[in-house]
Formats: structure tokens, sequence, C-alpha cells
């Protein structure tokens, strides 16, 4: 049988790493002929769990040459989330479009590109459908992660935009939300927002089951998050009970929680803020249909391996 030979970008990050160790169980544990290709510009730590590395740079078209030749599947996972609109421009939108270009000149004809829910911009969302509302991006990271979707979808990609994503390796949401109870220590609004979480190694799952069987259309977005949204309060008692946050049971009104957080002197905006203590849901049921894969537990009930690691990050981090 013939292998899959599969191209990954970002191999390095966070959601990337998780796919290489997912592409790595499936041919170890299932026997599946996969060949795995990862693209970067540094090669990925534990390089085994790839065969081939080549270094490229989605910032230098002229590095893209020929990445893709000979592959069956593109998981385009890399992006660059930055202030600076012409650096995210040049990584996301233009690294993008010359990667996208490369894989139809090569034939592939399986491609998952990731994107993120950020495009939607200020909530609150309450189970809104793929474009139910108009993306409204408000950093330069999600505007042109955005931009970069009409490029992979003209080349038939199937794009993904998940919400918050959990799991070892996550140096954003857990240590954010960890920072935001130090600044205002109460559960805010009661905690009754509804938020769309995926644990990373189900991600990484979907993405590969997606990349591997072909089982999406293409050419489509898609909401990327566990079918079941998670309140606030649930997820912040989840944290308390393996030892990463303090649970605070004091309810504070959302706009007296502004207040608070205001004269913390937390680096963290507002904006931020709101991503937790407003509804920040989206209706992900469907790709879990459409792809045939099982979406699992979910989010909260997978916290307990990455607990420490948490743990860690956040000790050393007060230290």
């Amino acid at each position: 049988m013939r292998a899959d030979r599969v191209v990954v970008t970002g191999a390095t990050g966070f959601i990337g790493s998780a796919v290489l160790r997912e592409l790595r169980r499936l041919r170890e544990e299932r026997g599946d002929a996969i060949v795995v290709r990862a693209v970067g510009r540094r090669p990925p730590a534990g390089l085994s769990h790839a065969d081939e590395w080549i270094d490229a740079d989605l910032a230098d078209p002229c590095t893209l040459t020929g990445v893709c030749d000979g592959a069956d599947v593109l998981l385009h996972l890399a992006a660059l989330v930055a202030a600076e609109e012409e650096s995210c421009a040049a990584v996301n939108v233009r690294g993008t479009e010359t990667l996208m270009a490369e894989a139809i000149r090569a034939g592939v004809d399986r491609l998952v590109h990731l994107s993120t829910a950020a495009v939607y911009g200020l909530g609150p969302y309450a189970g809104i459908a793929v474009d139910e509302v108009v993306p409204a991006p408000v950093s330069a990271a999600s505007r042109t992660r955005l931009a970069a979707e009409a490029h992979a979808l003209a080349a038939g990609a199937d794009v993904l935009r998940p919400g918050l994503v959990l799991g070892t390796g996550d140096r954003w949401v857990v240590p954010a939300l960890a920072e935001l109870l130090r600044s205002v220590p109460a559960l805010w609004d009661g905690g009754r927002a509804r938020i769309s979480l995926i644990e990373v190694e189900d991600l990484a799952r979907l993405i590969a089951h997606a990349g591997l069987t072909g089982a999406l259309p293409g050419g489509r977005i898609w909401h990327a998050g566990h079918p079941e949204p998670v309140t606030l309060a649930a997820l912040v008692d989840a944290l308390a009970l393996e030892g990463i946050v303090a649970a605070p049971k004091q309810p504070l009104p959302l706009a007296d929680c502004l207040k608070q957080l205001g004269a913390s002197g937390t680096r963290l905006s507002s904006r931020q803020f709101s991503l937790f203590a407003e509804d920040f849901w989206f209706d992900s049921r469907e790709i879990w249909r459409a792809a045939d894969c099982p979406a699992g537990p979910g989010p909260l009930d997978r916290l307990a391996s990455s607990a420490q690691w948490y743990r860690d990050l956040l000790k050393g981090r007060a230290a």
C-alpha cells in the first residue's frame, strides 16, 4: 500500500506538535502508512515525529518552492500572532497564498487550513453557525488570518476555526484566565458565560483525520470546537480541582468586574477578559458529523492529562 505523504506547517507550534504526535500514533498504533514532512524555520523537537524536514519560511516565498512536491495531504497549521500588521500579512496572507499555489501546482488533493474563531471579533456570540455573523476581526493577527482563509478556500482547503484550545503546550488560554482571576477574584457574572473549547489532542485528531480521510468536502469553513460549550463556572471549577487556579465563589456583575480589571494593573485587556466573561460559543456540531470523527468526552474531562504542565508553567511564571 502506498503511503500517504503529509506536509505539516507549524510543526513546532502548540497545535502542530500535537498533530505530529497524532500522526505518529496513527502510524504506530494502527499501522497506517504515513510519511510526514515537516516544514518550518527550525526542526521540531524530537524530529522522530517527522520523516522529512524542509527548512522554509512563510515570510520568504522563495523558500516554499517544492515543499508540496509528491504530497497527498497539506495540513497548514502555521500562523504568526503578533501586533505588527505587515509581519502578520507577510506570513499569514502572502505565505498562505504562496503555499496554496504550491499545493495546487503539486497536485495535492487534501488540504486543511487552521484558522481561528477570533476572526469574528468582539462578541458575545451564542451558538452561531459559520458565517451567521460577518467576521469583524480586531487585531492584526486575526485580520490577516481571515484574509488567509480566502486563499485556502480558493485552493479547495477545509478551513477550521477553533475557539479556545486547552492542553499541554497552551501558553495563552489557561495562563490568561489565571491572571484575570488574580486581577478580578470573583465569579464573573456568576460564571454563566458559555465558551467554545477544545483540547489540543482532540483538535489534532480532527485535523489528522480530516486530512488523511478526505471526509470533508473541501472549500468550506468549519467551526472546530467541542460540540458542547463549557460554562465559565465549570471551567474554573475544573481548573481549581486540579490545583491550577483558586476558585472564587462570590459572583460579581460584569460592570463591576471591568472596573476592578481596569484598576488591577494587569497587562490583559477588557477584550481578552470578554473572551471568558461573555458568551464565546460557536456551533461546532457539523464538522464532527461530516468528518465521521467522534468528538470525545470534552476538554474538561481531559484536563487531568495537562494539569501538571499547567501547574509547572504557572509556578514558573510566578517565580
